[in-house]
């Protein structure tokens, strides 16, 4: 295996000419446990931790390995490195931390497309399918819908679904699978190209973990069934992981979202959503909210049914949430500011005091 096999491109070689990283070795994280991450070079893979240096010069969590990133690394013995600097990131997919407020939480780095897995047999939601759309559009990485165990239902019930995502979801490539009987699969594959990293995105039990061991070729990933009493998965992959397949391409596993908390600040929303933003610039004010507003172009479209209602809710639900998470992360940066400064005024006393 190549670091090419890994991902690894020119602007990372040279960035690594650049900051004289030459004598370090180079790796990608493929998975992490609690600030304890796993490193995978050309040759094998490591355990991996942090220098000091860069544990304290971090701002927050972001300043952290993530899995998929690339680090430079030097060796100490025992299969063991230590972790000396990460490289700049092509991209980052996130979410809003759950619990957590104004706070981010990265899922993965370094991403070329995204797998958005829905099972077509339980909580199939076009909602949810556009909720992941936005965090790829915001992090601009490429998405492709996934619709899994269509061996569940009928050919005719397929087609209704698939025609239900398309009248909402506009130019994202959808392919439908079944895990059992492996339909599918060859279209699948043929997408999966060498050197290009992919997340899977999903809720427990949509039959990720499986896809992965079914484009593998052997079970690497735990699996478990639907629990009967809640129709819900039950979350079998804990961390996540890298995987290098065998015919090439890189497939990041994830456990199961139930929550996708919208973080955008790049234009993620509008991407999604570009039918609406389309018809909002001929709505009569510029700050039109495209709810009560009289020669409202939204609402228009609305009533005449050119846009639909479910997606228009949803996007004034994650717009809210967007303008909700940005005023509290200017909320907090205030609080930290006035924090400081009251430290900063702290010590200026404290030596004026030791002074006299």
């Amino acid at each position: 295996m190549t670091l090419k096999d890994l991902g690894y491109t020119t602007e990372l070689d040279n960035y690594r000419k650049n900051k004289d990283l030459d004598s370090s070795e180079v790796g990608r994280i493929i998975s992490e446990h609690k600030e304890r991450y796993v490193v995978k070079t050309s040759e094998k893979e490591y355990e991996g931790e942090i220098i000091g240096n860069l544990r304290f010069s971090a701002v927050n969590r972001h300043d952290f390995p993530a899995v998929g990133d690339w680090v430079a690394i030097s060796n100490y013995g025992n299969n063991k490195v230590i972790i000396h600097s990460v490289f700049p990131r092509k991209n980052i997919i996130e979410r809003q931390a759950v619990g957590k407020q104004g706070e981010k939480q990265i899922i993965a780095t370094n991403i070329d497309y995204a797998f958005i897995v829905q099972a077509v047999d339980r909580d199939f939601n076009i909602n949810r399918i556009e909720r992941y759309l936005a965090i790829c559009n915001t992090s601009d990485v490429i998405p492709i819908i996934i619709l899994n165990k269509i061996d569940l239902i009928s050919e005719v019930e397929l087609s209704e679904l698939i025609s239900r995502v398309q009248n909402r979801v506009k130019q994202v490539k959808i392919v439908a699978i079944s895990n059992s009987s492996k339909k599918g699969f060859d279209s699948l594959s043929k997408l999966i190209l060498k050197g290009k990293t992919y997340c899977l995105l999903g809720s427990s039990g949509v039959g990720k973990s499986t896809l992965l061991n079914n484009l593998y070729g052997t079970e690497i990933m735990a699996t478990n069934k639907i629990s009967s009493s809640t129709n819900k998965g039950r979350h079998i992959t804990s961390h996540r992981e890298l995987i290098v397949l065998k015919k090439g391409g890189i497939i990041i596993d994830n456990p199961g979202m139930r929550e996708i908390g919208i973080t955008d600040s790049s234009g993620g929303l509008e991407k999604t959503f570009d039918t609406i933003i389309e018809l909002s610039n001929s709505c009569k004010y510029r700050d039109c909210t495209h709810t009560t507003e009289k020669n409202c172009a939204v609402l228009e479209a609305l009533r005449n049914g050119k846009i639909d209602k479910s997606s228009y809710k949803n996007y004034l639900k994650m717009k809210q949430e967007r303008e909700h998470f940005e005023s509290t992360v200017a909320e907090k940066r205030k609080k930290d500011k006035d924090f400081g400064k009251m430290i900063k005024n702290y010590k200026k006393d404290i030596n004026k005091k030791r002074d006299k």
